[in-house]
């Protein structure tokens, strides 16, 4: 028998990897859509005149306005800017203000003086940093798939055969069962995170993790354990649930009541002590 608190004791609180940070490839990527032309644009770096110097640019390399709005850590080529002046929808793919507009622009949004004053030495290296800056906006995403991910990595080593993100009509369809218990008669349309096909069984599995607390969890330890009651009514299916995060602490009640009908309810702990190998490997008897 598992004890429920030695278990939720190995909760962790992070599965950060080494790529979750930053995503360098898309980094430099990105730069190197650009480098001609900012390479281009660092002519302007230390300018005495920097409005004629950007006035002659743009006449003999126009190419160069699309760079301008990622100067700002904007990724959008078109710029909503107002002062005293008016308001203004600034076009950074084509010339679509005067020059002077552009050159307004870029007086007051401090880019002239980031330039002339020398404040930096090259805006290859400069946009670099921006990009790392904004990735760390897709950290949010890289996060939501880390779960999986490493689950998908522990099922990989067992050699077993297994899909990602099957929908219940998938399975019934590829293995000639009903799910009706789950389905609801064929009304849902539900998606398993991972389905593993074994000799004997047919594995139904949901992966999360909860760094933090909330009234989610308890909804979702309500809703797994309805779900594992369904599954017990078929034949040669089990579910399996494996979740992790110190979050669970705030709902470890309702967790608990999942754990004593579960026989399959898993953490990353488990995982890494082989557990796969034991479920997926064994024989029924």
């Amino acid at each position: 028998m598992r004890d429920f608190d030695t278990w939720l004791s190995t909760m962790r609180n992070c599965i950060n990897k080494y790529s979750f940070y930053v995503d360098f490839d898309k980094v430099h990527k990105n730069v190197d859509s650009i480098k001609i032309e900012l390479n281009i644009l660092n002519s302007l770096i230390a300018s005495q005149n920097i409005e004629r110097d950007f006035k002659n640019l743009l006449s003999r390399y126009p190419e160069v306005l699309k760079c301008i709005p990622i100067l700002l850590a904007v990724r959008d080529y078109e710029i909503y800017a107002q002062d005293d002046r008016g308001a203004f929808l600034f076009d950074f793919k084509k010339l679509k203000y005067s020059v002077d507009d552009y050159i307004y622009f870029m007086k007051k949004t401090g880019l002239f003086d980031l330039l002339s004053a020398h404040k930096i030495n090259n805006l290859v290296d400069y946009i670099t940093g921006v990009e790392v800056g904004l990735d760390s906006n897709g950290r949010k995403n890289r996060g939501g798939h880390q779960m999986e991910e490493l689950v998908e990595m522990f099922i990989k080593k067992t050699g077993v055969e297994y899909y990602k993100e099957m929908y219940l009509d998938e399975i019934e369809e590829k293995w000639k069962i009903s799910l009706d218990s789950i389905s609801g008669g064929g009304t849902s349309t539900k998606r398993f995170d991972f389905v593993v096909k074994t000799f004997d069984y047919i594995y139904l599995i949901e992966t999360n993790f909860y760094s933090t607390g909330g009234s989610k969890l308890n909804e979702i330890a309500r809703s797994f354990k309805m779900l594992t009651e369904e599954v017990s009514e078929i034949s040669g299916v089990k579910f399996m649930w494996i979740t992790d995060g110190k979050g669970w602490e705030s709902a470890k009640g309702n967790l608990k009541e999942t754990f004593c009908i579960l026989d399959r309810l898993y953490n990353l702990n488990d995982l890494e002590n082989g557990i796969l190998f034991k479920e997926f490997l064994k024989k029924r008897i």
